[in-house]
């Protein structure tokens, strides 16, 4: 049984994930571990953490996300020329 909650701090703005995996008696461990790992990674609980690791500047996010916008754009439009072509 996998079982995932969201804990409200005491301030009531932040949260924060907690997941745990209840291990049946005749499991092996092997297989639980894995349930864990899957579950963290679905929930995306390290890509969180390694975001939150350093502090960012908001003129630094913004400048990522614009790069990514462009990246995304220009691949539409190679696509776009790409398909035209044939």
């Amino acid at each position: 049984m996998v079982v995932c909650r969201r804990i409200l701090t005491l301030m009531g703005e932040e949260v924060i994930n907690m997941a745990y995996v209840k291990v049946d008696e005749n499991e092996p461990l092997e297989k639980s571990i894995k349930r864990f790992k899957r579950m963290v990674e679905k929930e995306g609980i390290i890509r969180e953490w390694k975001k939150r690791e350093y502090y960012e500047k908001p003129s630094t996010i913004q400048n990522r996300k614009n790069k990514a916008l462009a990246r995304k754009q220009m691949k539409k439009v190679r696509k776009m020329h790409a398909s035209k072509a044939y």
